[in-house]
């Protein structure tokens, strides 16, 4: 891969699609480990990825996930089309959960998704609006 060019993936994600869900987070890591890039980098990328995935599987109608790798960075960005997050700053303490019973009893919505994605991320940016959606901007450094 040559500076400044980079690799596009591109992920299309549909609300309760449960049976496909981890399948992008899944593809990008591939892709990585295919790259050569180091495995705790993977890691970081990964959990993003999947995290932003799930999100958009259990609170949205439906959304897209680009990832942009370069040599020296990952670039994920999600979109998606919701109800958006009416309090972003509670919605970014660990625990907080906005998900459904039926949600939480498969084992998701506790909480962490948001708090996950900051604390693997170099550069977290999120924008939200009420019944428009949410977009995330997240960068990771190799």
């Amino acid at each position: 891969m040559l500076p400044g060019q980079g690799i596009e993936l591109e992920f299309v994600l549909e609300a309760a699609d449960f049976d496909s869900a981890g399948e992008a987070s899944s593809k990008i890591k591939r892709t990585l480990q295919q790259l050569g890039v180091r495995p705790d980098v993977i890691r970081r990328i990964a959990i993003s990825a999947y995290e932003a995935e799930m999100n958009v599987i259990i609170h949205a109608c439906r959304g897209v996930m680009r990832a942009e790798i370069y040599s020296d960075r990952t670039e994920l960005v999600v979109d998606d089309e919701g109800p958006g997050i009416s309090d972003v700053n509670l919605a970014m303490q660990a625990g907080y959960s906005t998900a459904p019973d039926h949600i939480r009893e498969m084992g998701f919505g506790a909480g962490m998704g948001l708090p996950n994605m900051v604390r693997c991320t170099d550069k977290f940016d999120i924008k939200s609006e009420k019944d428009i959606g949410t977009k995330l901007s997240m960068i990771i450094y190799h």
